[in-house]
């Protein structure tokens, strides 16, 4: 179908006639008054892009004398023009919506989004894992593997669970597993007593039951017993575990199976109340089936913990049941995850004690993330929705436990760290006497290899000077620095000590030593570069030169790069082999440090090394240049604690806290691995703002972070054993 012409009488009577003839969606081209009326140039708009010029139209109502010169009809060309511009505006529109779509199909973010969302996790989840996403993996090929493996290491970060077995058997007490009916408590129950009979015998434990409603519920626990050879003892849903203490005498683990309720039955407070009520403290470990729905078991974690709370009573411990059963593992997950729950074990099939395993993030995820169900997820209940400004704490809070929990594993002596922290919040009267004790305790010694040293001088501006920082074996910052007026005088004795102490073998010097410590460092076989003045004094070829003047003519042809004050450089070096006074052999050295864009220097250094080391020494002076920028940090941290704590917290501790921060931060500026970058990544999305410097935005991060942890600590409970 092409143009058609309409004429009529007036605009009303040629309107007509295009509806009927072209119903109500007609394209109106053009129109124009004549002397028999008015006439309209339309089309249906289907046939738009389908449109080809075609000779003028014969009007519908003959009311127009032939044509008599073949000229061509100016309505007729305006409108084909009009055609032509509306098919090219679709043809452009068309082509930028697949475009688009091309673009949105192949984005990380998106296909990472599509998985979650098919596996069965949470929009809110999503969204708030997919925030953390590298810039350098949004536009990761389709094939790579990369941001898959970036995704579990998010999602098995945000998955407490029990470190190892024995941290939850070895700690006596009584364990109580609540949840809705069929979830399997009396099959849990009698699992946990079996694995730990295996490893502490029969008599130090007993089972208990509550549930007097459920026909065989006792027989059934009894059977267990007997097969245990512990004993069994019944307890009615309101009775207070105290009014067996005088059966339960000698028993160092009890664990009580608790009558199973709907959480929405009311009495689930009355029956953690008891559980509650009398003197003995109960440990609550709620049972979630991985078989139920969502919604259900959204259900069940708010419930249960809203009846906890109203009882004074805590209820963060799960364990997932019923695995084996499951289609689906990720929804549990989600739901765990987004409660901060910590997960115990997992639980998927009914042999005792076979079936049941400590909790591992990594299995569950890839159970979780190897689901191809389809099936549409259904959103939880409104009415059980947290608020969204809850919510919004909630992420933050696992944001905040899974970046401090990859930090402990990453970085040396970070728990020591957290402990520093710790201090702080007690009395100024105490803290002195407990970084004493922290201090005189055992560190990581066994992930500390090198040294780099400080000058022995107070810092420009300030009335301390900057501790010394410990590396570990991969050449990164350690995460608690050293004291210096906690060391002995002079540099001989300074080096031994913390060589006997901690078995350093790099020494990265700020000043070239006396004669007697290079002689000890030479003596001991041991690694170490010294930062020297451009004026040092050596010999080449008999001849006694400033070392600057060594390095005047010389081309610096070799490169490598460097993180140097928070910004990316490159250090360009040669080096030359020279004497010192006593004849020892050395190595000069001279580095640019320059803009890698620009090739502007920015700065010079000259050092010298034993000749030994060769040019294999370029890294340990690049780790040394990049030191210059953590005693910056440490400067800035200072500060901002000095605002903070309003003269509260001890020097000693003031400066560990500093200095500590400051040597984290430098430790993921320099990385340039997957999970430092996931690091960084989730510790600047703590402070919720961009910024420029990734340096000191790592720093105010961190500092954010364990104030953050600090004040929750002051509003909840402790962390218990073997959980991470």
């Amino acid at each position: 179908m092409s143009v058609r012409r309409f004429v009529g009488a007036n605009s009303r009577d040629v309107m007509r006639q295009v509806r009927e003839a072209l119903g109500d969606d007609a394209l109106i081209l053009a129109n124009r008054r004549t002397e028999g009326g008015v006439e309209i140039l339309a089309m249906a708009d289907e046939a738009v892009d389908h449109f080809d010029p075609s000779p003028t139209p014969e009007p519908e109502r003959a009311a127009t004398p032939a044509f008599s010169a073949p000229t061509a009809d100016p309505l007729q060309a305006m409108s084909e023009r009009l055609l032509r511009e509306m098919q090219d505006m679709r043809e452009l529109l068309t082509r930028q919506q697949q475009a688009t779509s091309a673009s949105v199909a192949g984005d990380t973010s998106t296909r990472l989004r599509q998985l979650l969302a098919r596996v069965g996790f949470s929009d809110e989840l999503s969204s708030e894992v997919l925030a953390g996403l590298p810039d350098a993996l949004i536009t990761a090929a389709d094939d790579s593997d990369q941001p898959l493996v970036w995704l579990r290491e998010q999602l098995m970060a945000r998955l407490p669970v029990l470190a190892q077995e024995n941290s939850f058997f070895d700690q006596t007490g009584i364990v109580a597993l609540v949840g809705p009916t069929g979830v399997g408590k009396t099959t849990t129950t009698a699992k946990l007593a079996a694995r730990f009979v295996m490893r502490h015998g029969t008599r130090p434990v007993a089972l208990v039951t509550t549930d007097s409603f459920r026909i065989g519920a006792h027989e059934q626990l009894r059977i267990y017993a007997r097969l245990l050879d512990t004993p069994m003892y019944a307890l009615d849903a309101e009775q207070p575990i105290d009014d067996l203490l005088g059966r339960l005498q000698g028993k160092q683990w009890v664990i009580i199976d608790t009558v199973g309720m709907s959480q929405r039955d009311q009495r689930v407070i009355e029956q953690i109340a008891h559980l509650q009520g009398g003197q003995s403290s109960v440990r609550l470990v709620l049972l979630l089936n991985a078989a139920s729905q969502p919604e259900t078991l959204e259900e069940v974690v708010l419930r249960y913990r809203q009846a906890a709370r109203a009882a004074g009573a805590e209820l963060d411990d799960c364990i997932i049941t019923k695995q084996d059963e499951a289609g689906r593992l990720a929804p549990v997950l989600d739901i765990i995850m987004r409660h901060g729950m910590r997960v115990l074990f997992g639980s998927h099939g009914q042999q005792v004690p076979e079936d049941m395993a400590v909790a591992n993030p990594a299995a569950l995820i890839d159970q979780a993330l190897s689901s191809q169900a389809t099936s549409a997820r259904q959103p939880a209940a409104a009415s059980l929705s947290l608020p969204r400004w809850s919510r919004d704490v909630l992420g933050q809070g696992r944001r905040l436990s899974s970046v401090l929990t990859r930090l402990r594993q990453r970085v040396a002596d970070f728990a020591r760290l957290e402990a520093v922290w710790d201090i702080a919040a007690l009395p100024s009267a105490v803290q002195d006497e407990r970084l004493d004790r922290l201090l005189a305790g055992p560190s990581a010694a066994d992930n500390i290899l090198g040294m780099a040293w400080s000058p022995r001088r107070n810092e420009r501006g300030c009335d301390w000077s900057m501790p010394d920082m410990g590396l570990d074996a991969n050449g990164a910052w350690a995460a608690l620095p050293y004291l210096q007026h906690r060391q002995p005088a002079g540099w001989q004795p300074r080096l031994a000590a913390q060589g006997d102490a901690l078995g350093v073998a790099v020494h990265l010097l700020p000043a070239l030593p006396d004669a007697e410590a290079l002689a000890w460092l030479e003596a001991q076989h041991l690694t170490w570069v010294s930062l020297v003045p451009a004026g040092q004094r050596v010999y080449s070829q008999g001849a006694r030169y400033a070392q600057r003047q060594l390095f005047i003519d010389s081309t610096l042809t070799h490169h490598i790069s460097v993180r140097f004050r928070g910004q990316p450089m490159q250090l360009w070096s040669a080096y030359a082999e020279v004497t010192d006074a006593a004849g020892n052999a050395l190595l000069a050295w001279y580095g640019e440090i320059r803009d890698p864009e620009s090739a502007k220097r920015v700065a010079r250094r000259y050092w010298v090394t034993p000749v030994r080391l060769g040019a294999e020494a370029v890294s340990l002076l690049a780790t040394q240049l990049q030191g210059e920028g953590v005693t910056a940090l440490t400067k800035r941290a200072w500060q901002q604690l000095k605002e903070a704590d309003s003269g509260d917290i001890s020097t000693e501790v003031r400066l560990l806290m500093a200095s500590g921060a400051a040597a984290v931060a430098g430790h993921l500026d320099s990385a340039d691995d997957d999970a430092a970058l996931a690091l960084r990544t989730d510790i600047m999305l703590l402070l919720g703002t961009q910024r420029k410097r990734r340096d000191t935005a790592l720093l105010d991060g961190l500092i954010h972070a364990f104030m953050a942890r600090d004040a929750i600590r002051q509003l909840g409970s402790v962390s218990r054993e073997g959980v991470v």
